[in-house]
């Protein structure tokens, strides 16, 4: 699991218009809000991702891009964008490397069975590449109004 002060993992994955985005891409210039979640489409992913696109203008005022990870593919993004008009960045971690590399592959147990996962976690990482907040196993109602307001109170 990765704690607060540390240099965030550095990471070069495809969006939904199969374009490689970096984290280096932002440092000295963004702040990046990175999250996890399990799966395009699926209610919680929908409502976390519509808060974080409600909030976009916000968070471009504060210098930070959102960018939502999961597991699911470029084309998979790309729907789920087109039908929620989404307006934050999506990629696709289809190996996992990066959802390993930030603790976010889990065990889970639902309904009594248990199996690996992604858990819903956030990362902030500053215009310096340091991991700012590290929440794992948050919420997706309200989480992106939580997450805006930790954004307010960095330098």
């Amino acid at each position: 699991m990765l704690k607060k002060t540390e240099n965030a993992p550095g990471f070069t994955l495809l969006n939904a218009s199969q374009t490689e985005v970096s984290l280096s891409d932002f440092k000295g210039k963004k702040n990046v809000v990175l999250y996890f979640y399990p799966r395009d489409d699926t209610p919680g992913c929908t409502l976390e991702a519509s808060e974080f696109t409600n909030l976009s203008g916000e968070f471009s005022r504060l210098q930070t891009i959102v960018i939502g990870v999961s597991k699911d593919s470029c084309k998979s993004h790309q729907s789920f964008i087109d039908k929620y008009n989404l307006k934050i960045e999506l990629l696709a971690d289809t190996e996992g490397e990066l959802c390993e590399r930030y603790g976010v592959w889990q065990e889970k147990t639902k309904k009594g069975e248990t199996k690996m996962g992604i858990v819903r976690s956030t990362f902030i990482i500053d215009k310096k590449g340091v991991l700012s907040s590290v929440e794992y196993g948050t919420a997706s109602a309200g989480h992106a109004p939580l997450v805006l307001e930790k954004i307010k109170k960095l330098k």
